[in-house]
């Protein structure tokens, strides 16, 4: 008898194994794409524009080099904008996923489910009321987020996402008209600034804010992943999933994250309308209907680095803030997928 078998490749085990090894390559595909994507659209947003910076010159300014104009340009504007967005977009992609995934909803975002706008109108209370600036502002819209968040939670209750969507929609409306009241109540000089938190905005970037920004996504990103590794399971309904083992605290600590990151995304560049809205249902689209963090993460980049170069460059001589752009075309964009019947896929 011989030693040696020959597989067969109808055998069951060979049929579940490439059922698995085709959505693995089908993703690693798709993030692949997009990070070209992100690339391409990060190079266009630091050397092209108005001012054009060759790439020798880009390297020679890292490396130190004065160029006039083109250095204090490219480190005070362009590549501060660019980094970012980015980051900005990392965060409500990701996070935006995550609602959407858990909650098994597809409105369920934090910008729909008023955790973004629960961030502006504490930054806007805080501007107007407190007069406060910098740190103490940033903070003070983290601590909005987070209260809105936890609010509509206890108001929903665990009876379904489509109760927190309902009770979210109504806090935002309600932040909504806070948000309009304070801004009647600024001063010339805060009105300015209450701009920036009804929009959201990357201009007026400082390295400090790119840093701050850095040091909490390096923690936080880390950890939304290896929470999410039941998201699936999640997915799948809370009764089956504590069935499984996954229990509603490990649904609640994701959840947090996703706040947490949201919150520090609209600290940095104010409440970015729908980029948390549609990183989720583009990226499932491209990979099957199946989520992706990973690829809801670089869509959200995608969007926000994309859109930030076309609200400074699409109107000569005029500079739009990011949050016009992506309100303006992230709403019928996600009514196209919406139509085509691809956004409400679950994985």
């Amino acid at each position: 008898m011989s030693a040696t078998t020959t597989a067969d490749p109808t055998s069951p085990v060979d049929v579940v194994r490439k059922a698995r090894r085709s959505p693995r390559r089908h993703h690693a595909f798709v993030v692949a794409a997009l990070a070209v994507v992100l690339f391409g659209a990060f190079v266009a947003r630091v050397l092209l524009g108005n001012f054009i910076i060759t790439v020798p010159d880009f390297f020679r300014i890292l490396g130190g080099a004065e160029i006039p104009g083109a250095t204090f340009l490219l480190m005070s504007e362009k590549l501060p904008r660019a980094i970012l967005g980015v980051l900005v977009g990392v965060a409500f992609g990701s996070a935006g996923a995550v609602f959407q995934s858990t909650l098994r909803n597809p409105l369920a975002s934090p910008d729909i489910v008023g955790v973004s706008l629960g961030a502006s109108a504490s930054a806007v209370f805080a501007i107007v009321v407190l007069d406060l600036q910098g740190l103490a502002l940033s903070i003070a819209a983290i601590v909005g987020a987070i209260a809105i968040a936890v609010a509509v939670r206890l108001v929903a209750g665990s009876d379904g996402s489509y109760r927190l969507v309902l009770v979210g929609v109504t806090a935002a409306a309600a932040m909504t008209a806070v948000v309009h009241y304070l801004f009647t109540r600024a001063n010339e000089f805060d009105a300015l600034l209450v701009l920036r938190w009804l929009t959201g905005a990357l201009n007026g970037v400082t390295w400090s804010t790119i840093w701050i920004l850095l040091g909490f996504l390096v923690v936080l990103v880390p950890a939304l992943v290896w929470t999410a590794r039941s998201a699936q399971v999640l997915q799948l309904g809370p009764d089956v999933a504590t069935g499984l083992g996954v229990s509603r605290r490990r649904t609640d600590l994701l959840l947090l994250l996703a706040v947490l990151l949201t919150a520090l995304g609209v600290a940095a560049a104010g409440p970015v309308a729908f980029v948390a809205f549609v990183a989720g249902p583009i990226s499932r689209a491209l990979n099957g209907g199946r989520t992706t963090l990973v690829g809801a993460a670089l869509v959200g980049a995608i969007v926000m680095v994309a859109g930030d170069y076309i609200a400074d460059y699409a109107v000569p001589g005029v500079s739009f803030p990011v949050g016009v752009v992506t309100g303006a075309f992230g709403a019928p964009f996600l009514l196209w997928l919406l139509a085509a019947g691809r956004a409400g896929r679950k994985a």
